[in-house]
């Protein structure tokens, strides 16, 4: 097969270190390289559009994000990527000198280092199940457990003339998320429901993201990361839904207050089931991926980061109301919707993807993080001996 440039120094821009360096801790200035350490052969990822490198506009090549401006920063062509460029899984394969992940539904993917399953629009549980929660239009066919059949059947190929595929699946970095936020996105946006509503689903989410893990492990996976939810009443698609004239309804960061509550529950419960699975199997290092801490972080520093303080909660791509994003208007769907001349002085893409500067920011943020939890020390060893 053929073979890719793994330089970092071909793709990192040179602000990626000196930002984090103005905002972090001191760090060595290898930073950005430091889950190579990890000698990770290959990662795999679950997930839903937050990851999603290509396999949603397999099926329907005519998508939102199968169009510019999705993808004209980094690749100057929508590559099926919901963003401006680069997502986090982009740069967390940067930072482990692995290859981007083509999408496995992508005939002409490379998949020598690893393989992305996730699916824009993915939900953790299945639409059967939503649809007894929420009568209303679920838009998608597409949920984790699809996803982990297609992880089935490409292992259940790849190994099978091959008796130690299972233990090199434990050289190999497995992201199960972030999903289940589109259960929720669905319930309160398109099927309205109240509050209390959409948080008796939590427990069912979490079940079936732990159960997920489960299967993976049962793949070989020994070093996992398993992301929780954003802080979802920070975004202009939940601000602009839900928007009043009550002050006291936002925080000092003018996020939603009880939307975020709702999405720390969410991690809560996430966290213990993380809890529950190390237990349950000792030998396995999972790692909870905080991407709520990482976003409160992102848009805490936004000044200091370079981006704009008048349109911080602003979409780039999108048009109409205090948050510059309209639902029934989206991004590259109608004409007179444009993107910002600067996307990278945005956090907010189109009103729910980030921009590609937010997801590499929060990427740094993430590997500052999980990086000394893999105890990737021991996968040194254990790469060495097997």
């Amino acid at each position: 097969m053929a073979s890719r440039d793994l330089s970092l120094k071909k793709w990192l821009p040179p602000r990626y270190l000196f930002a984090l360096a103005l905002v972090l801790d001191v760090i060595p200035c290898n930073y950005a390289y430091i889950l190579s350490t990890c000698k990770f052969d290959a990662i795999y990822q679950l997930g839903d559009s937050i990851a999603d490198t290509g396999n949603y506009i397999q099926e329907d090549p005519s998508s939102v994000c199968a169009r510019l401006p999705y993808g004209e920063t980094f690749f100057k062509k929508a590559t099926g990527r919901c963003s401006n460029g680069l997502l986090m899984i982009d740069y967390l394969a940067l930072s482990a000198e692995i290859p981007f992940l083509d999408a496995y539904l992508n005939k002409d993917g490379l998949f020598d280092h690893g393989v992305n399953f996730a699916f824009a629009g993915a939900t953790a549980l299945s639409v059967e199940v939503l649809s007894k929660r929420n009568s209303s239009y679920v838009p998608t066919n597409k949920s984790l457990s699809n996803q982990l059949d297609w992880m089935f059947s490409y292992f259940d190929r790849t190994c099978r003339y091959d008796k130690d595929c299972f233990k090199k699946n434990g050289r190999a970095l497995f992201m199960v998320g972030e999903i289940g936020g589109n259960d929720y996105n669905y319930a309160f946006q398109i099927g309205n429901l109240s509050l209390e509503e959409v948080m008796a689903m939590v427990p069912e989410v979490v079940q079936a993201i732990k159960y997920a893990v489960k299967r993976v492990i049962g793949y070989g996976a020994t070093r996992l990361v398993v992301p929780g939810n954003f802080p979802i009443g920070c975004f202009p698609v939940y601000l602009t839904k839900f928007q009043t004239n009550d002050t006291t309804a936002y925080d000092d960061l003018h996020c939603l207050k009880y939307l975020n509550n709702f999405s720390i529950y969410h991690n809560d419960l996430l966290q213990q089931a993380i809890e529950e699975l190390k237990q349950e199997h000792p030998n396995v290092i999972i790692v909870y991926g905080n991407y709520y801490n990482a976003f409160q972080w992102l848009l805490s520093k936004a000044n200091l980061l370079g981006f704009d303080p008048t349109s911080v909660q602003k979409a780039c791509c999108g048009i109409g109301g205090k948050y510059n994003f309209d639902p029934s208007r989206w991004c590259a769907k109608y004409p007179e919707v444009t993107a910002c001349i600067n996307p990278d002085e945005r956090l907010s893409w189109d009103g729910v993807h980030l921009t590609q500067r937010a997801y590499e920011l929060m990427a740094a943020w993430l590997i500052r993080d999980i990086y000394p939890k893999l105890q990737c020390e021991h996968a040194v060893l254990y790469s060495s001996a097997v």
